[in-house]
């Protein structure tokens, strides 16, 4: 099981919407291609970035075999795959396991619910057991689930031949630390928010998956691959360098700015997102617009996505 892919910079990818809802196969097409072009060697098919919650099962598989087969050998590609009930998230991790060319499951924990410790590790044994041997990355973000999967819980379940890792955005670094020290060599811990990558890397962690690399991908792939280095220096030039960059993208509700920015890049055709999520505010708008060009992502306006 080679699980190597797993490291540095990775993208949860958006999902582009054409304005009549349907997902824009071009637009996905060419900002899988560029994220590739850029030095972005790890993609999140269908998380929460990628609005996963409101795609049927159907467009879930269309939308991952697309970013697989574009991004070829050039990335390990995750994909998401959450449910609050374990036999519907079983169900379902097993059709995703077997799209062809698939890297590994991404899977978050069931939200809602708000199982207990011993709940968590049940479900996702389950998962595991079901799509193995597919390697399984769990995914620790209370802020959407409302449950907090533990150090000792992880360390339990990295017991798991095919658990390989964990996309960590807790925001509590001793916790992510504490996680880190509880699991074996080689289990992979990323930072699943990038205003926490560089202590996170500095923990023990093997990388970063990022939103803002959506937008600013060379950059952030900079970034983290000089934090792996031990550049600290460098690695936090280009962390005070993106700041501002970051805290826009989590201002309104994400991925709204993120879709914004490319919109105004010619990277997607509008900023279209599916209800409830809405398009970001004409103020955080402007915003955004003067964060981007601040940074020079917007001298790529020129480069228009080609649409049916």
């Amino acid at each position: 099981m080679d699980i190597s892919g797993i490291r540095g910079c990775g993208t949860a990818l958006v999902t582009p919407f054409r304005a009549d809802g349907s997902v824009d196969e071009n637009a996905l097409h060419a900002l899988v291609h560029w994220q590739v072009e850029s030095g972005v060697r790890l993609l999140v098919s269908c998380g929460s970035t990628g609005e996963a919650s409101t795609l049927t099962e159907e467009e879930t598989l269309a939308v991952a075999r697309m970013t697989i087969s574009t991004a070829g050998d050039g990335a390990f590609v995750l994909v998401g795959c959450t449910h609050n009930s374990t036999k519907e998230a079983v169900w379902r991790a097993r059709r995703v396991a077997n799209l062809s060319g698939i890297g590994g499951v991404l899977t978050a924990c069931p939200y809602y619910n708000k199982p207990s410790q011993e709940g968590l590790y049940l479900h996702f044994k389950a998962i595991a057991e079901a799509v193995a041997p597919v390697p399984v990355v769990l995914y620790n973000v209370p802020g959407r689930t409302a449950s907090n999967l533990l150090p000792a819980t992880v360390a339990r379940l990295a017991e798991i031949p095919n658990i390989v890792g964990i996309k960590e955005s807790s925001g509590n670094v001793a916790q992510i630390a504490e996680t880190i020290a509880s699991v074996p060599k080689g289990f992979a811990v990323l930072s699943g928010d990038d205003a926490y990558a560089l202590p996170t890397i500095e923990a023990g962690a093997v990388g970063l998956v990022s939103v803002a690399s959506n937008v600013a991908p060379e950059l952030i792939v900079e970034m983290v691959d000089a934090a792996l280095a031990g550049d600290k220096k460098g690695a936090q030039k280009i962390a005070d360098q993106t700041e501002d960059l970051t805290r826009a993208l989590f201002a309104e509700p994400s991925p709204g700015p993120a879709k914004a920015i490319l919109n105004m890049m010619g990277r997607i055709n509008g900023e279209h997102l599916r209800l409830p999520m809405t398009p970001v505010t004409s103020a955080m708008r402007e915003q955004l617009k003067r964060t981007a060009d601040a940074l020079g992502l917007l001298a790529e306006a020129e480069v228009a996505v080609s649409h049916n």
